[in-house]
């Protein structure tokens, strides 16, 4: 199944998605110009492979709802986000905020 949620951050509309699959379970918070999302996110893939999309994403991990996406601490961000000042160990609404 897959959900999407408005969400509000700050006064910014977001939207939270949710995919359900088999054994496991997908979190995804986008912006227009950005996303954060769970641990699946492969950081090394966009930074490496797809460098030129320049992709601004981060990742946290052992979240399990789209408010613990909001709140943990970045565990990876890419390239392009960290020239947009966004770092691992900030949390995901502050990495959003710098997003929008």
């Amino acid at each position: 199944m897959v959900r999407l949620q408005p969400m509000q951050v700050e006064g910014h509309s977001v939207i939270g998605v949710e995919v359900d699959l088999p054994k496991t379970h997908l979190l995804i918070i986008t912006t227009e110009k950005g996303y954060i999302m769970c641990g699946a996110l492969d950081v090394g893939l966009l930074n490496e492979k797809l460098a030129q999309r320049g992709i601004l994403a981060g990742r946290a991990v052992g979240v399990r709802t789209l408010e613990d996406l909001l709140e943990a601490p970045l565990e990876m961000v890419t390239t392009q986000a960290e020239q947009q000042g966004i770092h691992a160990g900030m949390s995901g609404r502050e990495a959003l905020l710098k997003m929008v």
